[in-house]
């Protein structure tokens, strides 16, 4: 199982935007130095929620500041992109990173975000869809033209060409067992977020058995989960610091804009409902065994990475390890001791039985 990080770069409390950025940077840098295989970046708008609304941007930045771990963006929002520009910008990436980028696809989640740029929701497939077609022949094509229903080109050849052939491994996010028939029948990479431990198992094993029908080979499928954690040197320091950061990334989820008042864990349940967890929202507890979050000392997130490990069997868990109040430093220590937390359970199960 790799491992790999998931960044917002979420507003925080007297620290100025710069800095969140020099600090995203140097996380990267610090995840390949201590073996993490994977960095990946949200993309969203015109909200504290995320201050990246260019990801593509960082992973620029960070390209030249690593070696060795791969980047990518999780995901591009394909209807706010015109594809061209947008297949060129990972073109460019591409060659970048000389072949360590990673390419998360999307329609989007948020509605605010659809309102701004003039666009609903329910339309938001087809855009995908046709956007995703001309990306690919760019990629693949040395020259094409297209007339479509909201893109039109005309004898257009994508420079650079991308380094990675066919072109950078595909990654779609999926919320609902509805769509994994087809991400796993175009051969792409399935990204599991807030799910609990049985729900995820159950995905992945659909979409492992739809990959399987089919023809596709087990070796090319990927399975990425990502999880909340914080790590620290007892449970009581990690429920101390980290509990109120989760609420404040929950606050962040539902209202876009940091809390100018306190919250309590009471608020939790309602500031959830919107972020895929039904009508009643869920409690800390129900997100801690829920497998959801892993907070905890050493021994406690270890068991926790076994328990995934042994019924969903991931390619590789990505952990948002900055959100909310947490500081530079406490997320750094965090990233240090699950990396040991990792190393542990990988030890403790180095085979692993697929579901």
């Amino acid at each position: 199982m790799k491992t790999g990080i998931f960044i917002y770069n979420q507003a925080r409390r007297d620290t100025p935007e710069h800095q969140l950025f020099r600090e995203v940077l140097g996380q990267v840098s610090l995840a390949e130095d201590i073996g993490y295989q994977e960095a990946w970046f949200a993309e969203h708008h015109h909200s504290d929620y995320s201050l990246l609304p260019a990801p593509n941007l960082l992973i620029a930045a960070a390209s030249q500041r690593t070696s060795r771990i791969r980047l990518g963006n999780l995901v591009n929002i394909l209807p706010f992109h015109d594809p061209v520009r947008l297949a060129e910008e990972i073109a460019t990436l591409d060659n970048l990173t000389e072949g360590r980028l990673n390419v998360g696809i999307g329609r989007g989640i948020r509605r605010p975000e659809f309102t701004v740029y003039g666009l609903d929701r329910p339309g938001a497939e087809d855009r995908f869809t046709e956007a995703l077609q001309v990306m690919m022949r760019g990629w693949t094509e040395e020259k094409f033209s297209h007339d479509g229903a909201f893109w039109k080109y005309q004898d257009v050849s994508i420079r650079p060409r991308v380094f990675q052939k066919p072109f950078p491994p595909l990654t779609y996010p999926s919320v609902s067992t509805e769509s994994l028939a087809t991400v796993a029948r175009n051969g792409w990479q399935l990204a599991i977020g807030r799910q609990t431990v049985p729900e995820a198992k159950m995905m992945a094993a659909t979409y492992r058995a739809a990959r399987a029908a089919a023809g596709l080979s087990a070796d090319g499928e990927g399975v990425l989960l990502h999880r909340f954690v914080y790590v620290a040197e007892t449970d009581e320091q990690a429920l101390a610091e980290g509990v109120p950061a989760l609420l404040d990334y929950w606050h962040l989820a539902a209202h876009n804009r940091l809390a100018t008042s306190p919250i309590g864990l009471n608020d939790l349940p309602p500031m959830t409902i919107r972020g895929g967890y039904g009508g009643s929202g869920v409690t800390l507890t129900e997100l801690i065994e829920g497998g959801c979050v892993l907070i905890g000392c050493p021994e406690t997130v270890s068991a926790g990475l076994r328990r995934i490990s042994s019924e969903i069997a991931p390619t590789s868990l990505i952990g948002s390890f900055a959100f909310g109040s947490l500081t530079h430093e406490q997320v750094c220590r965090s990233m240090v001791l699950f990396a040991k937390c990792a190393a542990t359970a990988e030890s403790a199960a180095p085979t692993l039985a697929r579901v």
